[in-house]
């Protein structure tokens, strides 16, 4: 199941939340053909697109 939260700058997230991500990072990441694992020529370039991204929305 997916969940997504928006967090406001400032704001903290809640315990439950805290608690949700501590028990999803213990879980191991599943691939598939919806969700492929990347290649590292295509994890580079993943990589470079989002610090563009964040460069642009920090500027």
């Amino acid at each position: 199941m997916i969940r997504t939260y928006t967090i406001n700058k400032g704001q903290k997230p809640t315990n439950e939340q805290l608690q949700e991500v501590i028990e999803a990072k213990k879980k191991p990441i599943v691939f598939d053909e919806d969700s492929p694992e990347l290649s590292p020529a295509m994890y580079k370039a993943l990589k470079s697109s989002v610090m563009q991204r964040n460069r642009k929305k920090n500027a």
